[in-house]
C-alpha cells in the first residue's frame, strides 16, 4: 500500500513501490539454468502481461493485500455510505484494484525512463506492500538517476490531481465520490512517501544522485542516502505509534487501532531499514566487482586434438602445469571444450581408451569471452551464454585458456561476503 523506488540493477537498482531492494547481483548461470529461467520467473507470481516487452506479475501477496484493504475500506464506507449494505466490500475490492492500478502507473513511470536510458528492465512485480520494478542496470550519470527515480513519485502526484480533479464533477457522499477521494489521497500519500530522502525510496535515490553530483563518487551518494534512510526507519518506529498515541488521548482512538499502527510502523520500519542496508551493501559488492577479471580468473589450458586419448592428454596439461583442455583442429583453431564434470566420471583405468572429443563441448560464439572482460561486463556476458567452461580469448585471437563458472562463483560469492 505504500509506494518506494528503489531501483535493482545487476548489481543494485529497482524501482519500488513498497520493497526493500532485492539483491539482484547473481553469479553467472550455468549450462540449462538461463534458457527458460524468464518464463518460469521463480517467485514472480502471476503472469498479467507485458509492457513494451516487460512482463508484468502479481505476487501471492498481493491477494492478501488486496482482501485487507477490502476488509478496512469495506468497514469505513459503513460509516460514510451504510445505506449500501455488504455491497460495500464489492465497492471496497474495486478500490483495492484501482489502487494498484495506480501503483503501477508509478511503477510504469520508473519502466518508461529506464528503457528511455536503455537500462533494461527485468520484470515489474506487485505485491503485498505495492510494487517493484527491477532494472538491471545502475544508471550512469546522476542526472539519470534522479530522472528515474523522480518520475515515479510525479505520475503518483499527477493521479492525485486527476482524482481531486474528477472529484469536482460528483457529489461527495456518493460512491464514485468517496472511491475517487480515497484514491486521491491514497495516491497522495505514496508519492510523500516516496519522496522521504532515503534509501530505498524514490526520494533516497534522488539524495544519491544529489550527492553523487556534489561529490563526484556514487557510493558517496548511496552511503549518505543509505544512513538517511535508516533514520527514516527509526523514526518510522517511534514517530508512528506516538502520533497514534497522541490521536488516541485526544480523538478517541481505540487501543486495537493504535496496536495496528505499532504494528505497521514495525514493518515498514524493517522494510526501509533492511532496503537501505541491502543498497549499501550492493554499493559496496559493485566496487568489487571490477576485481572479477576474465584475465586472472582463467585456468591455463593446453590445446589437443580431437582424438587424444584423455590420459595422454592430462598427461600433457600436468606436465604444462593447465588446468583445462582445448580440443582443436588439424590448423589448430579451437572448437571444442573438454569439460571438467565429464572427465571425473571416468575411471582411471578407462582413460587411455576414452578420446577427448566424447567428453566436449562444442564452442558456440558465446562461449568465446575476451581477457579483457571484468567486473558487470564479465558476468552479463556469461549470463548471456551459460556454460561451464568458457574459451578466453585476447584481443588479437590467441588462446588465453580456459574459464570455468565454478572459480566465477567462487571469486563472487568472495566478493559479496566482504561487501557484507
Amino acid at each position: 500500500m505504500i509506494g518506494t523506488g528503489d531501483c535493482i540493477d545487476r548489481g543494485e537498482p529497482v524501482s519500488e513501490s513498497g520493497r526493500p531492494p532485492s539483491d539482484n547481483s547473481s553469479p553467472p548461470a550455468r549450462d540449462g539454468e538461463g534458457a527458460s529461467g524468464a518464463a518460469r520467473e521463480p517467485g514472480g507470481g502471476i503472469l498479467m502481461g507485458r509492457f513494451f516487452g516487460v512482463p508484468i506479475y502479481v505476487a501471492p501477496s498481493w491477494f492478501l493485500v488486496a482482501a485487507l484493504i477490502t476488509w478496512v475500506f469495506g468497514g469505513q464506507l459503513d460509516t460514510v455510505l451504510p445505506e449500501l449494505g455488504r455491497v460495500r466490500y464489492l465497492v471496497s475490492l474495486f478500490f483495492a484494484i484501482a489502487f494498484y492500478a495506480s501503483v503501477l502507473v508509478h511503477e510504469l513511470a520508473h519502466t518508461v525512463a529506464a528503457l528511455r536510458f536503455k537500462l533494461p528492465v527485468r520484470r515489474i512485480q506487485l505485491q503485498f506492500f505495492g510494487g517493484v520494478s527491477e532494472i538491471e542496470k545502475e544508471s550512469d550519470t546522476p542526472g539519470r538517476e534522479f530522472v528515474l527515480a523522480f518520475v515515479g513519485p510525479l505520475l503518483s502526484l499527477v493521479l492525485a490531481a486527476v482524482f481531486y480533479g474528477a472529484m469536482q464533477f460528483v457529489d461527495s457522499g456518493t460512491v464514485p465520490g468517496v472511491l475517487l477521494a480515497g484514491l486521491m489521497v491514497s495516491n497522495l500519500i505514496v508519492a510523500i512517501f516516496n519522496f522521504l530522502p532515503g534509501l530505498p525510496l524514490d526520494g533516497g535515490r534522488m539524495l544519491r544522485a544529489v550527492v553523487w553530483k556534489i561529490s563526484g563518487k556514487a557510493m558517496t551518494g548511496t552511503v549518505a542516502a543509505a544512513w538517511v534512510g535508516r533514520a527514516l526507519a527509526l523514526a518510522v518506529l517511534i514517530g508512528l505509534p506516538l502520533l497514534s498515541y497522541r490521536g488516541g488521548i485526544n480523538g478517541g482512538s481505540s487501543g486495537s487501532d493504535s496496536l495496528t499502527d505499532a504494528l505497521l510502523a514495525a514493518i515498514l520500519a524493517a522494510i526501509i531499514w533492511t532496503g537501505a542496508g541491502n543498497s549499501l551493501r550492493m554499493a559496496r559488492l559493485r566496487e568489487r566487482l571490477p576485481g572479477l577479471q576474465a584475465r586472472t580468473l582463467t585456468r591455463r589450458a593446453v590445446p589437443v586434438a580431437s582424438d587424444t586419448p584423455l590420459s595422454e592428454a592430462l598427461r600433457r596439461a600436468n606436465e604444462a602445469g593447465a588446468r583445462a583442455l582445448v580440443v582443436v583442429d588439424g590448423r589448430g583453431d579451437p572448437t571444442a571444450l573438454v569439460r571438467e564434470s565429464a572427465i571425473v566420471t571416468v575411471p582411471e583405468h578407462r582413460r587411455p581408451w576414452v578420446a577427448v572429443s566424447g567428453l566436449a563441448q562444442d564452442l558456440t560464439p558465446g562461449m568465446r569471452v575476451s581477457a579483457e572482460l571484468a567486473g558487470e561486463d564479465l558476468l552479463d556476458r556469461l549470463r548471456a551464454t551459460p556454460s561451464t567452461e568458457y574459451l578466453v580469448v585476447e584481443p588479437t585471437g590467441e588462446i588465453y585458456g580456459v574459464l570455468s563458472t565454478a572459480d566465477v562463483e567462487r571469486a563472487f560469492l568472495a566478493a559479496m561476503s566482504r561487501a557484507s
